[in-house]
């Protein structure tokens, strides 16, 4: 069995810094065998808010795997935004903006889907399937095939169409093909899992398309701030969304969803843990210190 933690739309710039030490300690809590973020890790593509995700990114669990959003690439430098759109999140976050982990059990395979030419919304391309082909094509058949972008493939039904990832319909045939398994996005900060198979209609295909929340932005649209923990344990796929409960000052396993493949299908049950907090031990307590003087010197070059 696999643990991944699912974070989303950090937004560094417009953070909430109480929930920082909360979340490191709940994350650590999990013992994850891998942390993922799918994008948007600051607000404005700053320097001084990627220096700020990276003093939180390092204060997490390893392995991580990192993808960037469109507010990762500068807004209001044009220059910036066309000729060197994700220098800061090179430089300070991951040289690698479409990373790979791979082990015996999961293969998760990250892509940039953000882009210049939009100011919000996101794209896949050919080229960028072709290099999931290559990346895949030596995993075993029984590794569950997970793919991360920022965007969504699969967005809920009361969302507005044009959140919907660019060239889905082009790219999902090619997943189909690829078995790949599970789809990680964010954007919408917003919670949400869903079976591709309602939208896609392939024949012999569903995926499970899972959506974290925002976990740090004040921008949560009606959502406590939020992310998700999958359990992988193929043929069966547990998602649990911890949200931030105020009265315990701590992330909490509030509601998730076990899914079992079934043929080319899932099948889901409703998963209710009962709410846990996770108090900060010593060494998260000693990490928020120096990350808060991280961030000044950040902040206040």
């Amino acid at each position: 069995m696999r643990t991944l933690v699912h974070l989303s739309d950090l937004h560094f710039g417009r953070v909430d810094p109480a929930l920082l030490d909360p979340l490191v300690a709940a994350i650590h809590a999990l013992r994850p065998d891998l942390v993922v973020v799918s994008g948007d890790l600051t607000q404005r593509a700053r320097k001084a808010q990627f220096a700020q995700a990276r003093a939180f990114l390092d204060r997490l669990p390893q392995p991580r795997l990192v993808v960037p959003g469109n507010h990762d690439i500068p807004l209001y430098n044009p220059f910036k935004r066309f000729f060197s759109p994700l220098a800061n999140f090179r430089a300070l976050v991951c040289a690698d903006v479409e990373p790979v982990f791979v082990d015996g059990e999961i293969a998760v395979l990250g892509v940039n889907t953000a882009r210049s030419l939009t100011f919000k919304h996101g794209r896949i391309n050919v080229e960028q399937v072709a290099r999931l082909r290559d990346r895949l094509g030596g995993v075993p058949s029984q590794v569950t095939r997970i793919v991360v972008t920022h965007h969504p493939f699969d967005p809920p039904a009361d969302a507005d169409p044009s959140e919907r990832l660019g060239r889905a319909d082009m790219a999902m045939p090619a997943l189909a093909r690829l078995g790949v398994d599970v789809l990680l996005s964010g954007h919408l900060h917003a919670t949400h899992v869903s079976n591709t198979a309602a939208r896609y209609r392939i024949p012999g295909f569903a995926a499970l398309a899972v959506q974290a929340g925002t976990a740090t932005s004040t921008r949560g649209r009606g959502e406590v701030n939020a992310f998700n923990v999958l359990r992988i344990d193929d043929p069966r796929i547990e998602v649990v969304r911890h949200g931030y409960d105020p009265a315990q000052g701590a992330f909490v396993a509030m509601d998730g969803h076990a899914y079992t493949r079934s043929g080319d299908d899932w099948e889901g049950q409703p998963h209710e843990p009962p709410p846990k907090a996770v108090e900060a031990d010593p060494r998260v307590k000693a990490q928020a210190a120096a990350q808060a003087a991280t961030i000044d010197r950040a902040a206040n070059p």
